[in-house]
């Protein structure tokens, strides 16, 4: 019986272990080092990091672990099914920062221009259920031009369902998009919907419609930063929380700011120990704070006088600067601080600063952080454009989200607090656990001088010397309903402190409360005004 000849691929070498091992190292290295070294030298001529730069940055040394680095479209037409690179323009995966896992995709703009396709966004999506799953903070580092034409509504549809999954989680996890180039379309609405915007001067921008698309709408000729840089969005839309002049501090403060975050709703924010003692005393502050209401002075100065070592770390520093928001530590625990800033059109609420101010209630709200209000208000601003602009509904967004959150709550009033705005700014009527008052409080409706012109109007026509009458009884109304006793006497404040005492109040204060716990009503959702 004759013997069958061997096959040719049988008589090939047989691959071993090694060999398909050494194959595997051959291609990662290729998929780490990325496309060909001019796309890199690009990069970094526009004065970007490469993917894996920024990573490195971001996360703890050697905690990277990333998924489907292997991943390529499988899309046809256009010349795609000939360029068809490892990873699909998205480098995805988990990693440390602090010792905390994160989750994080980070566009490559070398890649497509980092636009996103169908292979793209199911590698986001991915990573996104992953960090549901895990309950971990998602961080999002964006370079990406939006959706990738050549594939046409299938990336559409990869968009929707990374919104759709931004909603789900949101209020669940920390979610952090760092805007690290030029992001239009829906790679703009994805950062919209997280919690937090981080960008960066010069290369950063964000826009629904670029420039060319307004010229050709409108005629308007307007460049990429005008339209939609860190300028324009760290001060005027309020889009971008935090904007820096690099990426390196950039992601050095997404590195802090996670620090002072829970990795999800369930749990409490990090507690550190506190070298700053818990009972110093703030003598600066009685010299600080001036008791002519009229006076200004740098709020930030008082926060940073009573909070543990004076860090504080401000949200939208550029965007409605009349109201502060920002987050500190008191005794080692994470707090939350809206002020009034009297620098800044002497603190009034309008609409910018009641938009800023809701936004950060909720998000303190939804992470367990508890919330300190410093008041001194003279009101909401008035005008034809706050109320054409609807200051009414916008002011409500304020009210509502004081009224909703569930944290521990401590309002200490400075100085002035009138009228609706002494309401909104977190009053015991609202809902606020303990209120404090300094001796230069004045609780009243209105200031003590238009309290007498509308009270006693006729009386000061008729009097032979209006001045000498107004100054009368403005004094009587100021003796009467605005001496600094007149709000603890009716129980609308706790106890009047010395402003000495005021960092050891309130971390005492927040201690007491810390296991506060209140179960939410019975609802699909509540209706807030929008």
């Amino acid at each position: 019986m004759s013997k069958t000849a061997p096959s040719p691929v049988s008589q090939l070498p047989q691959e071993t272990m090694r060999d398909r091992i050494a194959e595997l190292e051959l291609v990662r290295d290729g998929i780490i080092q990325g496309p060909d070294p001019v796309a890199t030298e690009k990069q970094h001529a526009a004065g970007k990091l490469t993917v894996r730069e920024r990573l490195d940055a971001l996360l703890d040394p050697g905690t990277f672990v990333e998924v489907e680095p292997f991943r390529r479209h499988t899309a046809t037409g256009f010349g795609l099914e000939a360029r068809r690179p490892y990873t699909d323009g998205v480098v995805a995966g988990w990693g440390q920062v602090h010792g905390q896992d994160v989750m994080v995709y980070a566009h490559d703009f070398r890649i497509f221009g980092g636009a996103l396709g169908a292979a793209h966004a199911d590698k986001i999506h991915k990573v996104m259920d992953l960090a549901a799953s895990a309950k971990v903070p998602l961080i999002g580092l964006n370079d990406g031009a939006g959706a990738r034409i050549q594939e046409g509504v299938t990336a559409l549809a990869g968009y929707g369902g990374i919104f759709r999954r931004h909603v789900r989680m949101s209020g669940v996890i920390p979610q952090i998009s760092v805007m690290l180039g030029p992001c239009a379309g829906g790679a703009a609405y994805s950062p919209a919907l997280t919690d937090f915007v981080f960008m960066v001067q010069g290369t950063a921008q964000m826009f629904i419609t670029g420039p060319d698309v307004v010229r050709a709408v409108t005629g308007e000729d307007i460049s990429r930063e005008a339209l939609g840089g860190a300028g324009v969005h760290g001060t005027r839309s309020g889009v971008a929380g935090f904007v820096y002049d690099d990426e390196l501090m950039c992601l050095e403060d997404v590195r802090f700011l996670l620090s002072m975050l829970p990795p999800n709703n369930q749990e409490l924010p990090p507690a550190v120990s506190c070298a700053d003692p818990v009972d110093r005393r703030n003598d600066p502050l009685v010299d600080l704070v001036p008791s002519d209401p009229a006076q200004s002075y740098d709020m930030s100065a008082v926060i940073e006088e009573i909070v543990d070592d004076g860090l504080f770390f401000e949200f939208h520093q550029g965007w409605a600067p009349n109201l502060i928001c920002g987050l500190a530590r008191l005794g080692g625990h994470v707090t939350g601080i809206v002020a009034n800033q009297p620098s800044h059109l002497a603190g009034v609420l309008d609409i910018g600063s009641s938009e800023k101010g809701a936004r950060f209630i909720q998000m303190c709200d939804a992470f367990n952080i508890p919330l300190v209000s410093l008041v001194d208000v003279p009101g909401f601003l008035p005008g034809a454009d706050q109320e054409h602009g609807g200051v009414i509904r916008h002011g409500a967004k304020l009210l509502y989200a004081y009224c909703a959150a569930s944290v521990p709550r401590v309002q200490v009033i400075v100085r002035k607090a009138y009228g609706g705005a002494y309401i909104v700014m977190d009053s015991l009527s609202i809902g606020a656990d303990l209120s404090f008052a300094w001796p230069t409080n004045e609780i009243a409706v209105m200031g003590a001088e238009g309290a007498a012109n509308v009270i006693f109007r006729r009386e000061i026509a008729s009097s032979p010397d209006p001045d000498r009458q107004r100054d009368t009884r403005v004094e009587e109304y100021r003796r009467a309903l605005m001496h600094p006793y007149y709000a603890a006497e009716h129980g609308l404040v706790n106890d009047i402190i010395h402003p000495r005492d005021t960092r050891a109040r309130l971390i005492r204060s927040l201690g007491l409360l810390r296991a506060k716990h209140v179960p939410p009503p019975y609802r699909k959702h509540g209706n807030p005004p929008m």
